[in-house]
């Protein structure tokens, strides 16, 4: 990773405790203590490279005690004196004043220049950044994707892309996660600049600690120097967001349906394989017991390694969790419109009678009822009678690769299209 300079005016600041906050208000630090043996930073802390790393380039100093203090929060006006200091981030092709009213002397100066390499935008601001405050995940998030847009305008393209996605967070599901910030959210879980805590939520309202900017620095600096095309978790939130599944980054063998392949009830000429054709739309049912929408469609591929598998394997499938016959999981998120007051779960199966997409059952994965993924549990009562007649809930299914299995998945809108896919050689 190549280094990142500051300035000489920056740097006499940093020596002698000018710019306040980034290190201990006014304290200054023993050029001794660049060894960064901090007394609470130990070579196990899960930070400790990163905290080395940015204090070396002058982003922290530690405390005349010998402490870092890796858990004491980062103000808004601090995180944009460290931001302005990045000197590999161009300007912003759009450039706005500096209009904030409350940032004190001392980080005007590093906030102006924020402003200018694109990472606070202060026309979604009244005129105060509330620059003392601590700076919570959910801006920290904006921020740092804004600044992303200012070094590749396909970033700017990906934060749009993601507007309709469905974001692997807890906060999402529950529907806690605020539209301002959902875009931000996507693009920063996407790139993997930052992710989940154990609780399964992203924390938009959890101040971000010393040692997590330390991380996220080096991490910006990697990300800002990757393509947004080339990670995959970002890929699948686009298509989602602009298709409503990821069929085609975890699985594109599938492709549209031969013809000779195709019921000939189907009108050929109206067959697709863009599944935002569907979206939404009306399904035609096999059973009349109620009116059923496909809201999104993932799949996950318990296969691959890693980050392969899908960025929304963590949400639904427990780790280490491999399918037999090489199938992959079909997790579909349903809108029914149920027309009977004894409407049950395997009524609902009946519906399409697909195993790609089965609206019986939900996945019984301790990590989707960690994620608090909306369950059919939670909208059926005794004997799996639905509840509500409105319910939205996630499925289960599969979606096959066995050549002994496999079958198109086909979806008849009531409107005309007809989405149908299957796998290829």
């Amino acid at each position: 990773m190549k280094k990142i300079m500051i300035s000489g005016v920056t740097a006499l600041a940093l020596l002698t405790g000018g710019i306040i906050g980034l290190g201990g208000a006014g304290n200054s630090v023993e050029a001794a203590q660049a060894t960064l043996k901090f007394k609470d930073v130990p070579s196990t802390h899960w930070a400790a490279a990163a905290i080395k790393s940015a204090v070396e380039q002058g982003y922290f100093k530690g405390y005349a005690d010998g402490t870092f203090k890796p858990s004491s929060p980062v103000t808004k006006a601090e995180m944009a004196s460290i931001l302005g200091r990045l000197a590999d981030q161009p300007n912003a092709a759009l450039q706005e004043l500096n209009n904030f009213t409350d940032v004190p002397d001392w980080a005007k100066s590093g906030v102006s220049t924020a402003i200018q390499k694109g990472f606070i935008s202060p026309s979604k601001y009244n005129g105060k950044l509330d620059a003392q405050a601590a700076l919570q995940r959910g801006e920290m998030a904006s921020w740092l994707t804004q600044g992303l847009t200012a070094v590749d305008p396909e970033y700017k393209q990906a934060l749009s892309d993601v507007t309709n996605t469905v974001v692997p967070v807890k906060e999402y599901f529950t529907g806690k996660l605020v539209s301002s910030q959902k875009n931000a959210v996507a693009v920063a879980l996407g790139t993997g600049l930052m992710s989940v805590a154990n609780d399964k939520t992203f924390g938009t309202d959890r101040t971000t600690t010393r040692a997590e900017v330390a991380v996220l620095i080096a991490r910006y600096a990697s990300v800002a120097k990757t393509k947004p095309a080339d990670f995959q978790g970002l890929n699948e939130l686009r298509e989602v967001g602009l298709t409503g599944t990821n069929l085609s980054v975890i699985a594109p063998k599938y492709k549209k349906t031969p013809e000779k392949k195709v019921s000939l009830s189907i009108d050929y000429s109206k067959v697709t394989d863009d599944f935002s054709k569907v979206r939404n739309k009306d399904i035609i049912t096999d059973t009349k017991y109620a009116d059923l929408k496909i809201k999104n469609w993932i799949i996950v591929n318990t296969f691959a390694k890693g980050a392969e598998r899908s960025i929304y394997y963590p949400a639904f499938v427990d780790e280490g969790f491999t399918l037999l016959r090489g199938a992959y999981f079909s997790f579909a998120e349903l809108e029914l419109n149920v027309k009977s007051t004894t409407m049950n779960a395997l009524q609902a199966g009946s519906l399409l009678n697909s195993a790609t997409i089965n609206p019986m059952s939900s996945p019984n994965s301790d990590a989707f009822a960690a994620y608090d993924v909306p369950s059919i549990n939670n909208v059926t009562k005794s004997r799996g009678v639905f509840a509500v007649n409105n319910p939205v809930y996630w499925s289960v299914g599969l979606l096959h690769f066995d050549k002994e299995l496999i079958s198109a998945v086909s979806l008849v809108t009531k409107d005309g299209p007809t989405y149908s896919v299957i796998a290829t050689d």
